[in-house]
């Protein structure tokens, strides 16, 4: 079993040194560290690319371990979808400092899903005093005719020159190289002026016209039992409407090696919905891992409709 150490901090402006002191003895003895520098806690944890590849490394009985809780959740809701994750994957989760420490938070008894849950509310709590204070501030700032924030990476002409060379089939790398920004301005600049798509399902069986879909696919009310990748239920954590949450509670963790897969029983359609929401891992700013999962769910899907 190994330890896995767990970093972030919130802006570029601040450093990782109170973390790497409380976890100083563990990374003496080798363990594996992974980072999200600059990284908004907003960000849910398994959208974050540093504590994704932990996710994708870790094994069976690996344990967590992470400086202080606020490094990987702020809210209640954080907590009990994290909880989820590591618990279908067969992980333990230990905070190495204050109330949290002593506790393996992903435990699965009634009484460490309690004590995490309440102090997860302190934690929301914080977060917010800390939010309503920024809030006064800035407030007071403006009255007194003070500039807020950093300036714009991108002129306003540069931004709209951005996204028509996109729309002319301009890369986003290059189109940062180009600007001397990084690809993540370029991405804001695109996503403000709605020149970028989330990709559309793969064709399935019986969308070509011309087709006639009772001889070559199956109905969408028809049930079938289908895997859906980890890599994908945990994206849908937090982006999945309600009936995608319940369809993934209701199934069953299926171990592959190191990963895992949720086997749904529903019907097509709302394995299509599944597919639909989780479309922005196929996306640009999708991993490999996230696009291989998405082909997987889509073939299966694509098999399951045809007919005999």
């Amino acid at each position: 079993m190994t330890d896995r150490l767990y970093l972030r901090h919130s802006t570029d402006k601040q450093t990782n040194i109170r973390q790497l002191h409380a976890l100083d003895s563990l990374l003496k003895s080798g363990a594996p560290k992974y980072e999200d520098p600059a990284t908004s806690s907003r960000v849910y944890a398994v959208n974050r690319s540093g504590f994704r590849q932990l996710l994708d490394e870790a094994a069976v009985g690996d344990t967590i371990r992470v400086a202080d809780a606020a490094r990987l959740f702020r809210s209640t809701k954080d907590v009990i979808q994290i909880r989820e994750v590591l618990q279908r994957r067969g992980l333990h989760l230990r905070i190495a400092t204050g109330a949290w420490s002593g506790f393996d938070l992903a435990a699965e008894d009634p009484q460490t899903k309690l004590f995490v849950t309440m102090l997860a509310g302190v934690l929301e709590f914080q977060r917010d005093m800390i939010s309503e204070n920024t809030k006064e501030g800035v407030a007071a700032a403006s009255a007194s005719g003070k500039t807020l924030g950093r300036p714009a990476a991108l002129s306003g002409d540069q931004a709209t020159e951005a996204v028509d060379a996109y729309r002319a089939g301009a890369a986003v790398k290059a189109l940062a190289r180009e600007y001397g920004v990084a690809p993540k301005t370029i991405r804001r600049a695109l996503d403000a002026a709605d020149a970028r798509d989330l990709p559309d399902a793969p064709e399935l069986p019986g969308d070509a016209v011309g087709t006639e879909p009772e001889q070559q696919m199956l109905e969408p009310g028809t049930a079938a039992v289908l895997d859906v990748p980890g890599l994908l239920a945990d994206h849908l954590q937090s982006v999945g409407d309600a009936s995608v949450h319940e369809a993934l509670r209701g199934g069953r963790t299926v171990r592959r090696g190191q990963g895992y897969s949720v086997r749904v029983t529903a019907p097509l359609a709302l394995h299509q919905a599944v597919l639909q929401q989780g479309a922005a891992l196929a996306g640009e700013g999708g991993t490999p891992a996230g696009r291989k999962a998405y082909r997987a769910y889509a073939d299966r899907i694509a098999g399951a409709m045809r007919t005999s």
